[in-house]
């Protein structure tokens, strides 16, 4: 007898495909722009543009969800679980603290985004990060690249391919440790290019070409971020394998039971109940 394999409880449609594609673009315009900007601009000082990109940031935030309301694959019970998943991660960030990279929160937000679809994870990894972030007084020019950092993650979790059983947590694991080592790459880049003191060959140069740059970040990121990334990669995947199975199966329940996808359906009501 084969086992079915099950679809994403909360649908990813059209709307809310394009509303991620353009948070998503303006994302990568933010991270990017060190690197393909004039020598001379003042534009990429994200000390100080941090504030308008957490303004466009949030909005493009608000119309994803807004748009899987629209899609009708997202309704009020979804948006309850979206919260409730929110104040786990919220709950478990303090205890790491980002200590050495002891973040017990992206298992939650893999798992997250696997059973209930990649729109859910993006979801759910931007409004986890801004929350937390509120909880813990983390909230700073660095807020917008974490909350993006973190929606990608659960938008990849979502989109992982549909199998089953110990290949199922094998490939969650794999994801959830090159999850781990692409969110500290990716957040370097929002304060590499400003910090002073570095030595020439890990340090930022305005105006060189890209690829150099680029090869400036890795050294750097190998050099000063691996002692966190490596202790992430770590416990999500130590998480993922011992609690992954049970967290994985009760959010699968709690979809179903839930039925995000069910539409009500109105009946005309029968003479006997209108006399009654």
């Amino acid at each position: 007898m084969s086992m079915s394999i099950p679809t994403p409880a909360v649908r990813l449609g059209p709307r809310s495909t394009i509303a991620i594609i353009a948070t998503s673009l303006v994302g990568v315009v933010a991270f990017g722009w060190p690197l393909i900007a004039a020598p001379d601009s003042t534009a990429i000082a994200h000390a100080g543009d941090a504030p308008w990109i957490f303004a466009i940031v949030i909005p493009l935030l608000l119309a994803v969800v807004l748009a899987q309301f629209t899609d009708k694959g997202m309704d009020a019970k979804a948006i309850a679980l979206l919260g409730v998943l929110a104040a786990v991660v919220s709950a478990l960030r303090p205890l790491g603290g980002g200590t050495a990279g002891l973040e017990p929160i992206w298992f939650i937000l893999v798992l997250g985004g696997r059973a209930l679809g990649p729109g859910f994870g993006f979801a759910l990894g931007a409004v986890s990060l801004f929350s937390s972030a509120l909880l813990t007084g983390g909230v700073g020019p660095w807020l917008p690249f974490q909350m993006l950092g973190a929606a990608w993650v659960g938008l990849g979790a979502g989109l992982l391919p549909q199998v089953r059983g110990k290949r199922e947590f094998g490939l969650l694991a794999a994801y959830g440790a090159a999850a781990s080592f692409a969110y500290g790459l990716l957040l370097n880049l929002w304060f590499w290019p400003f910090t002073a003191g570095l030595s020439e060959a890990i340090a930022f140069t305005p105006g060189a070409p890209i690829a150099e740059n680029l090869m400036a970040w890795l050294r750097f990121t190998v050099l000063t971020s691996l002692g966190y990334d490596i202790p992430r990669a770590a416990i999500t995947v130590t998480l993922i394998l011992l609690a992954g199975p049970a967290v994985l199966t009760a959010l699968r329940r709690v979809s179903r039971k839930a039925s995000f996808d069910a539409a009500p359906v109105f009946e005309p009501a029968s003479r006997q109940d209108t006399r009654s």
